[in-house]
């Protein structure tokens, strides 16, 4: 056994119920004097207790899929302007990522609260999209200072977003198994994780209030997103976020649906990842147990559906095979990435 595996440093804060004074604590930590409040409009009722209970210098609304260079432009200058100190972020990956953004070239210290299972607030990684590219890269000073998981922000998080953000954080797991620099520490993490996702998601889609549901997704989601941020963006990502800058689909519905494809193709590559999925699931094979999950969350399965065009498949292929990491399990080639981009596009089964 031959390996070198990095852990991040940060700290985790699981509270329940106790978003605002588990922030107000973290901020206090942390010297915070000035805080930007990054939340969109949606967000706004969960943030205000948050915001109620810290040192608020701004609060800063304008949160866009993706991260424009031109929306995270904005974001910088308004926290120089009011002289922030420390970021908190409420919500999803999208405002996650924005704080990342800002944190990125001022070196602001991030505190994330995350209303989604996105999973960014546990990684070190940061992306900005201009015009149909989305650029990504890795730095510490974007990785959050501090988490504050709360599972009552989550308990109206609409059920196919819950679906969606669910299975997003899945992927974590799968492209962690086979990431550049997957080791077996990332592997057994990403197996617990799949391990949690797969006994909270159905909870959670039978029972959007349910605590203990949440609690176990986020679980998973966050031990997904520490597997990721270690092992590195794989096969699965490196599609997504190609799609993703070039269609400006939707993040978490896009993972989705390309999951069980990245699944189908790597797995007959990667036999220790995919006895480990398949045990993580409690299945003969990892592609049925995923395909069993899918169908009790009744998971989105198209992605024409979110509006990627026909004529998007032949325009994507160059771009994604240029991503994708050498190491990958199975070899790419034009033919078999149009193959499952056509098959991800149609919603056919995966072969």
């Amino acid at each position: 056994m031959k390996f070198i595996h990095e852990t991040l440093p940060q700290r985790v804060v699981f509270a329940s119920g106790e978003a605002s004074s588990a922030v107000a604590a973290e901020v206090e930590a942390l010297g915070g004097a000035k805080v930007m409040l990054i939340a969109s409009e949606r967000e706004a009722a969960l943030a205000d207790p948050i915001a109620a209970a810290v040192p608020v210098a701004l609060r800063h609304e304008e949160v866009v899929m993706h991260v424009p260079v031109e929306v995270a432009a904005r974001a910088r200058e308004a926290a120089a302007s009011c002289g922030a100190d420390v970021i908190v972020t409420v919500g999803g990956g999208s405002t996650t990522g924005l704080g990342k953004a800002v944190a990125l070239t001022t070196g602001l210290r991030i505190i994330a609260v995350p209303t989604t299972y996105a999973g960014s607030e546990a990684t070190d990684v940061w992306g900005l999209t201009e015009g149909e590219t989305k650029r990504t890269g890795a730095d510490p000073k974007v990785l959050p200072r501090s988490i504050v998981y709360d599972a009552g922000l989550l308990t109206t998080l609409p059920g196919e977003m819950t679906v969606s953000s669910g299975l997003n954080a899945l992927a974590h797991c799968v492209d962690s198994m086979w990431g550049p620099r997957a080791d077996p520490i990332d592997r057994a993490l990403a197996q617990e994780g799949i391990h949690g996702l797969a006994a909270g998601l159905p909870q959670v889609a039978g029972d959007s209030a349910s605590i203990e549901g949440i609690e176990k997704t986020l679980y998973g989601a966050y031990l997904a997103a520490v597997a990721f941020a270690s092992a590195g963006s794989g096969m699965h990502h490196k599609i997504c976020h190609v799609l993703g800058g070039m269609f400006n689909l939707p993040h978490a519905q896009t993972h989705a649906v390309v999951i069980p494809y990245v699944l189908a193709f790597n797995a007959p590559h990667a036999p220790e990842a995919e006895a480990r999925i398949a045990q993580a699931f409690g299945s003969a094979t990892a592609s049925q147990g995923l395909a069993a999950l899918r169908d009790a969350l009744g998971a989105p399965r198209a992605l024409r559906d979110y509006g990627m065009p026909a004529d998007g498949i032949a325009k994507a292929v160059d771009p994604i095979l240029k991503a994708i990491p050498a190491n990958n399990p199975a070899p790419v080639t034009p033919a078999n990435i149009t193959a499952l981009l056509q098959a991800a596009w149609s919603g056919e089964e995966p072969a």
